[in-house]
């Protein structure tokens, strides 16, 4: 019995979605077709793949033109970089959705320059460079929990606890009725990141810290 095989879709050679022949079974084409998503049904949070990345999209808005066709004008956010772009796509217009899996993996030590995490699921343990996990990693402690975002392979973005609770190891002294003056000095924390707080507070002491904005915001 012979394979019926059809021509490779431009999209998937565009994305970087296929690498093999000239060709592709009928099976094979359906897998891929049941990836792919209208941009009519784009929301906040929707991840797509253009140009061999991933972008999440942000924000949407549908626009139906007095002439002219119907189209969707996006803000997409690159996933991997942190970019953003200002994309439309035409009303129906269908792209491969990226299909991503989150891994929830616990910092467990330092291996020179990589960190080492351990699946709390599988209990193997990987490990991750700074730049796959980001600016947050500053914030990186032994026995952290995480997420790891992953497509297919390749590991697209680390999430750490949007607040996290670190001792101060090196400050200048607290001033007594600094309570109410507003003023800031930088604070060294354990895990060598160095954030602003308010001059009342002493070296020693436990803060909770916003690891998104990099700010303080209180004692513990």
């Amino acid at each position: 019995m012979s394979v019926v095989s059809f021509p490779v879709p431009s999209f998937l050679r565009t994305n970087n979605l296929w690498r093999g022949k000239g060709t592709i079974n009928a099976d094979c084409l359906a897998k891929f077709e049941s990836f792919m998503i209208s941009s009519n049904d784009f929301r906040p949070g929707v991840s797509i793949v253009l140009d061999g990345s991933v972008w999440r999209v942000i924000d949407f808005l549908h626009v139906k033109p007095g002439k002219g066709s119907a189209f969707v004008r996006t803000t997409l956010k690159n996933v991997q970089t942190g970019k953003q772009l200002e994309k439309t796509f035409r009303a129906g217009e269908t792209v491969p959705q990226a299909t991503l899996e989150k891994v929830t993996m616990q910092y467990t030590y330092k291996d020179g320059d990589e960190f080492v995490f351990m699946d709390m699921e599988s209990y193997e343990e990987g490990k991750l460079t700074t730049a796959q996990i980001g600016d947050r990693v500053k914030y990186l402690k032994e026995g952290m929990e995480v997420n790891v975002i992953r497509w297919g392979e390749q590991v697209l973005e680390v999430e750490l606890p949007n607040s996290v609770v670190l001792e101060i190891v090196q400050t200048d002294p607290g001033v007594k009725g600094d309570t109410a003056t507003g003023g800031t000095k930088p604070a060294t924390l354990e895990t060598g990141a160095i954030i602003m707080v308010p001059l009342f507070i002493a070296q020693g002491e436990r803060i909770k810290i916003d690891t998104r904005e990099d700010k303080y915001l209180g004692r513990e």
